[in-house]
């Protein structure tokens, strides 16, 4: 790493100029389409940022991406920022009621999209009503060619870009149903990062321009688009697969990968992967994972694969960047100990604590909803003060909507979620999306939606309906189908359960709680 002062990689757009003049030949992009040093990237860089410019977009405008992962999408990135705009990806999965949504939401006048989802694409566009110009990195029937656009469209000035301003909007539902664009900044993506990295007691972190490391999870959560930022800063090579498979995961440790995050149940399919038994991980010197704490005998399982590595949790949210919290290698004993069960400590820069209804903070042992400050908290919810002031106090504090407690010596521990959300192998899905897709179906009355124990996915959705007056029997396949006409194919429910009525308090509220009760009992934690 150079001695230089690291204030000078403010933002992806001058990360990438850094290393183009220190080390122009090192890989910065290796995916399915080629590699890319340095000098390239920031070659390519400039010439879409000036495009953006020269197209009209000033900046604060929103750019869509629709599709999966790729050296492309990450080159966009850093476009967008050097241009002053902010980059929204949207999740592939997404039905086109949905992806209509966030144009609509995000306000954007351009979509640029990959083949496979142009139809979504052109669709959502009609619906959302705001689009301008829709362009596909490829070829797709009436739509103009990205690589075109960039030769015909005349290059403009770029702007002066502040770091403080909004580069990336990701979106994350609530428990109303309707997901709100997370608008993060430079700051929030680059700031931190000397306090994190480059320090002996984060060697599970440690990354220099001789290492890759792995864009795997959707680009359109945190975990795929907050990799960018991490190889830009250091220099490194990132490795980029379009979505999850061990196969191609395994392509890259044999090509010599040093780092990549996964969701545990992720992990679990990695190192059963037939091929695995047979590959050299010795390159592999950390792993890193989330989303849920990680079982013991999967932990064995990695560290027999993998011997080598270290081994960290990472715990936080779209809302504060990623990671604010690990539970760092040291505490990660294949033969088991209390702290597995937990998130571990703050992050260098990171408060942490937590605090009851009325948001006072508590004492060690007592169980209250965690609270973070940090410089990784969103800049806010885009167009949305309301939810904004929910979220985030006039004091910085970000309220996480996770129950927890803090032990004496200062390790977190989840035990249930304030909010109703699901996690279902590593996808956020929120009861309130697939209830409203449900409403509707002609034999249900009522609907909850709760997230039950799964083997493989951590959680499994589950609807509980109660059918309409005279309707008959509800067939419980139909009420599945209605709901993936609607939403996403990972949010659809697993089951449903008919019941004759659905339990309410006394305010006539939906008890969520007392129908997952029985699906977890016996289990010593409320999530999974």
């Amino acid at each position: 790493m150079s001695n230089e002062t690291p204030e000078i990689r403010r933002c992806m757009g001058s990360s990438i100029a850094y290393w183009a003049e220190r080390l122009p030949d090192n890989i910065a992009l290796d995916d399915a389409a080629g590699v890319f040093t340095y000098a390239e990237l920031d070659r390519i860089v400039t010439d879409y940022a000036r495009a953006f410019a020269g197209s009209g977009f000033k900046k604060g405008d929103r750019i869509c991406w629709l599709g999966k992962n790729s050296a492309l999408y990450f080159t966009l990135f850093a476009a967008a920022s050097r241009a002053g705009a902010v980059i929204a990806p949207i999740g592939w999965r997404l039905a086109a009621p949905e992806v209509a949504y966030v144009l609509k939401d995000s306000q954007a006048a351009l979509v640029i999209c990959e083949p496979e989802f142009a139809e979504t694409a052109k669709q959502a566009a009609a619906e959302a009503g705001t689009v301008k110009m829709i362009l596909v990195a490829g070829e797709a029937d009436g739509l103009q060619a990205l690589d075109e656009w960039l030769v015909k469209t005349q290059p403009g000035d770029l702007p002066e870009t502040n770091p403080a301003e909004g580069v990336l909007q990701l979106y994350t539902s609530g428990t109303t149903g309707n997901p709100k664009g997370v608008v993060l900044t430079n700051d929030n993506l680059f700031k931190m990062r000397p306090l994190v990295e480059n320090k002996p007691e984060h060697a599970w972190i440690d990354i220099s321009p001789d290492d890759s490391t792995l864009a795997v999870m959707p680009c359109a959560h945190i975990a795929g688009s907050g990799i960018g930022p991490i190889a830009f800063y250091n220099g490194a090579t990132m490795m980029v697969i379009p979505e999850f498979h061990p196969d191609t995961v395994l392509d890259c440790v044999d090509k010599g990968l040093n780092q990549f995050f996964l969701v545990p149940t992720a992990l679990q399919m990695l190192v059963n992967w037939p091929r695995a038994k047979d590959t050299d991980f010795s390159s592999v010197r950390s792993v890193t994972y989330g989303a849920a704490p990680i079982p013991l005998e999967l932990l064995r399982q990695c560290i027999q694969t993998m011997p080598q590595a270290l081994f960290c949790q990472q715990y936080g949210m779209t809302e504060t960047t990623g990671t604010v919290c690990i539970l760092p290698p040291e505490d990660h004993d294949p033969a088991g100990n209390e702290r597995m069960r937990g998130i571990g400590i703050p992050l260098p820069g990171v408060e942490l604590r937590i605090v009851n209804e009325q948001h006072n903070e508590v004492s060690p042992g007592t169980i209250g909803e965690i609270a973070t400050r940090s410089g990784l908290n969103m800049l806010h919810y885009f167009n949305n003060p309301e939810k904004t002031a929910e979220t985030v106090d006039s004091d910085g504090w970000l309220y996480t909507g996770d129950a927890a407690i803090m032990d004496e010596d200062g390790y977190f521990y989840i035990k249930d979620r304030v909010k109703d959300m699901i996690i279902s192998g590593g996808e956020n899905v929120y009861p309130a999306e697939v209830e409203n897709a449900i409403f509707g179906h002609p034999q249900v009355n009522e609907v909850a939606v709760i997230g039950i124990p799964d083997e493989k996915w951590g959680e499994a959705v589950k609807a509980v309906v109660s059918p309409k007056p005279d309707a008959g029997e509800i067939d419980a396949d139909s009420v599945i189908s209605w709901a993936r006409e609607r939403i996403a194919g990972f949010k659809v429910p697993k089951s449903v359960d008919v019941i004759s009525e659905l339990p309410r308090n006394a305010s006539g509220k939906i008890l969520r709680r007392e129908l997952r009760a029985p699906y977890w009992e016996g289990k010593e934690r409320g999530v999974n």
